[in-house]
């Protein structure tokens, strides 16, 4: 993608700068149609510019003309000479002499601010109806002077087609090599792009190594701590519940209110255990390490029983799963039964698992007190991001994972992802 850029990036400034070179062809052409314009006038016909001129006086004319003619070839087609009435005193079409025509504004700037103009040639005028058969014309309008002070404008026409052609020829010579320098620049960056490339994939799967050990160590300590409890704190508590148990039978006959105490004593044992063993669960099912997704769930739903929350579970105990799919199935779960115990106020839980054509879907539902978007949102601000992050697993398993909730309306979480 960063060659394929590269190479459309260069493509555009290579696009532009044809542009550029054609526009400055062409700014440089009419400079040089301008310059043959103002060099002809100024050094050749003003000379000639008598009051016989301006009289009409065919001697006069004559020496003008033969100047003219020798000036009219290519590119320059036409010429007129106006006085300052809109009077044409010379052309070299006879029939456009001594008539007068409408001066247009951009002949009477040039007239007030003597300044040279380069115009299009507008063929709808009645002075240029003999250059209407001539295509693309451009007029180049100068001031000039007769020896007594008189002003006069010099007009050429000149073709259009002459002066692109003299543009073409500037700036098609620097079109190859403005090709080559860009066609090197690609060149450069193609190897420079393959070796970004590889950086960055080695990287991602440095990245994804270090991911994957971090998880597999998470794993090892969750089951290390999980054993540790297991073969500790656990059978301890067993044992003393055991024992004050077997306590309570002993003095029940004589000593009641020992006994009771007894009871009592090792019903808290009981209830430590199974705080235990779901604390344990949680941390690391040992029913889901055998396949068993139902059993991992069915120990995960503890607290909502020990809550008053009554759980409906239907997960087929026939169903075999990939160990991630089971492993992503039982994170949503558990977090659906965290939010349901701690914050739902819900009195019935369900949690239903099917498959879906090639997908396995989970669904966790409850009527609980539900939420709206901005508690959500808050919350989120606030740090808890266990769905957000249940959803990120979910897209880099390929699944979708929704959630659903009103308030008074209960909430519905449902995971469905490609087996």
């Amino acid at each position: 993608m960063f060659a394929l850029s590269g190479i459309v990036a260069l493509i555009l400034v290579g696009v532009a700068g044809g542009v550029v070179l054609r526009n400055l062809g062409r700014s440089q052409a009419f400079r040089e149609a301008k310059n043959i314009t103002v060099v002809t006038g100024k050094e050749l016909v003003e000379p000639r510019l008598t009051n016989g001129v301006l009289s009409g006086d065919s001697r006069s004319l004559l020496r003008l003309e033969s100047v003219v003619f020798a000036v009219l070839h290519d590119p320059i087609v036409r010429v007129k000479i106006w006085d300052t009435e809109g009077r044409i005193v010379y052309s070299d079409v006879p029939e456009l002499i001594d008539q007068t025509f409408e001066l247009d504004p951009d002949v009477q700037r040039a007239f007030s601010e003597g300044e040279v103009t380069v115009l299009p040639v507008d063929t709808s005028l009645p002075q240029n109806r003999f250059e209407r058969e001539m295509r693309d014309l451009i007029q180049v309008t100068l001031p000039l002077q007769t020896p007594h002070g008189d002003e006069l404008l010099f007009q050429a026409f000149l073709r259009s087609d002459s002066i692109l052609t003299d543009a073409r020829t500037l700036w098609r010579p620097f079109l190859p090599v403005l090709g080559l320098a860009l066609l090197a620049l690609a060149l450069l960056q193609i190897p420079l792009a393959c070796r970004l490339a590889r950086q960055v994939s080695r990287a991602q799967r440095e990245q994804e190594r270090l991911l994957s050990r971090a998880i597999e160590s998470g794993d090892l300590e969750r089951r290390r701590i999980a054993a540790d409890l297991h073969d500790g704190p656990v059978q301890q508590f067993a044992s003393l519940a055991t024992t004050l148990a077997a306590r309570a039978e002993m003095v029940n006959g004589h000593e009641p209110s020992s006994a009771v105490a007894f009871r009592e004593a090792a019903e808290q044992a009981r209830v430590g255990i199974r705080s235990l063993r779901s604390t344990l669960v949680s941390a690391y099912p040992p029913s889901l390490g055998t396949g068993s997704l139902a059993s991992a769930v069915t120990d995960l739903t503890v607290p909502l029983r020990e809550s008053g929350i009554r759980c409906f579970l239907d997960i087929p105990e026939s169903l075999h799963l990939p160990p991630s799919t089971d492993a992503l199935l039982f994170r949503v779960a558990q977090e659906a039964v965290r939010n349901i115990v701690a914050h739902s106020g819900a009195e019935e839980a369900y949690v239903r698992v099917w498959r879906l054509d090639r997908s396995v879907v989970i669904e966790i539902r409850d009527d609980g007190v539900g939420f709206q978007v901005e508690q959500r949102e808050r919350a989120r601000s606030e740090g808890h991001l266990g769905l957000d992050l249940l959803r990120d697993l979910a897209r880099d398993a390929h699944g979708t994972l929704s959630i659903d909730s009103e308030p008074g309306g209960g909430t519905s979480i449902r995971l469905e992802v490609p087996t």
